[in-house]
């Protein structure tokens, strides 16, 4: 068990121009991930930044993809592929507009809905089938296109709750490896563990 690595990887767009972004949501809870670590990272063969310790007892690589979201796949495939991480020991952590700001939600496998980061990892790794640490960022209120949305920075509430959001997605992740999904689910979302 003790060689059983794990992959987990942030989604989101590199450079400072993105840093605030909704959608880089993914970014900034690998970033504490890695701080919990006492891991920075540094960039890999693979197009990614990565940084590895122990989380949970158990050996981690945190990526981030520095290949824009909708080409998040290529980089974390290669990653996993070096490191012979199988996607069932794949967490990918990402924002979900469905979702209501601060809500985290935990799955196996599923479909994109629409996200073009999900999408780009699932066809590159040929599966479904990784772990998902889904982080609400909401809808936009009136005819805002979600496409212009996720890459506005969060507002100045949601900014002031942000370091819980993110704390509670990295502990659900934390969570997950040490206990498994279904614990996981019932401690993050116990209301509602069997909705996706």
């Amino acid at each position: 068990m003790a060689d059983e690595r794990w992959l987990v990887a942030g989604l989101g767009n590199p450079g400072p121009r993105y840093a605030g972004n909704r959608h880089n949501a993914g970014f900034m809870v690998a970033d504490l991930l890695a701080a919990r670590m006492g891991s920075g990272f540094r960039r890999d063969r693979s197009r990614t930044q990565a940084g590895s310790g122990r989380l949970a007892g158990l050996p981690v690589i945190v990526a981030k993809p520095m290949s824009f979201m909708n080409l998040s796949g290529g980089p974390l495939a290669a990653l996993s592929s070096f490191y012979k991480i199988p996607p069932d020991r794949m967490v990918v952590l990402h924002d979900e507009l469905d979702l209501a700001f601060g809500t985290i939600r935990l799955k196996l496998g599923g479909g994109d809905n629409g996200h073009n980061g999900l999408r780009s990892v699932t066809s590159a790794l040929g599966t479904r089938d990784y772990y998902r640490v889904r982080v609400g960022i909401g809808r936009p209120a009136g005819r805002q296109d979600p496409a212009d949305f996720v890459l506005t920075d969060f507002s100045a509430a949601e900014r002031k709750e942000l370091p819980l959001v993110t704390e509670l997605a990295a502990d659900a992740v934390e969570t997950l490896l040490r206990s498994g999904l279904a614990a996981a689910q019932n401690q993050i979302h116990p209301n509602s563990a069997a909705s996706g």
